[in-house]
């Protein structure tokens, strides 16, 4: 089965020691389902951290290889102009940045806009609030 993950959830699970026993399980035995950005956004959450000083050179590079495995498997979720209506559409719904309109409209577009019973992992909280008022299943990791 797939699930989608935003890229806050897919960023905090690829930091050492930061991966709880579920998030590797879902990681590991489900077919992840991302925008096409998120591999953009993955980087820059790492980028961050490691620049904040709470992840060392090591866990940098450790974090940025796990994530360019995951990603490496996952169904991307292209920048169509579907994507782009639905994330405009989400814009006027809900108060989200751009970034996450995108993601959830890209999770919308990868369930064919039918999101009931269909999983979505994030740790965001206004896109978890989002997802969950759009009919998905949502989890945080």
């Amino acid at each position: 089965m797939s699930v989608f993950w935003d890229a806050s959830a897919l960023a905090h699970v690829c930091v050492p020691g930061q991966i709880t026993r579920t998030a590797r399980e879902l990681v590991r035995t489900d077919v992840l389902a991302v925008w096409w950005g998120t591999p953009l956004e993955v980087r820059s959450v790492l980028n961050r951290v490691h620049r904040e000083g709470a992840i060392s050179n090591a866990a940098i590079r450790a974090s940025w290889e796990r994530a360019s495995g995951v990603l490496s498997g996952c169904l991307m979720i292209p920048p169509t102009d579907a994507v782009k209506e639905l994330a405009s559409e989400q814009l006027d719904r809900f108060p989200l940045k751009a970034s996450d309109a995108l993601q959830l409209a890209a999770a919308l577009v990868w369930c064919k806009q039918i999101p009931r019973g269909r999983r979505f992992i994030c740790n965001d909280r206004q896109l978890l609030t989002a997802a969950t008022a759009s009919g998905f299943e949502v989890h945080s990791v």
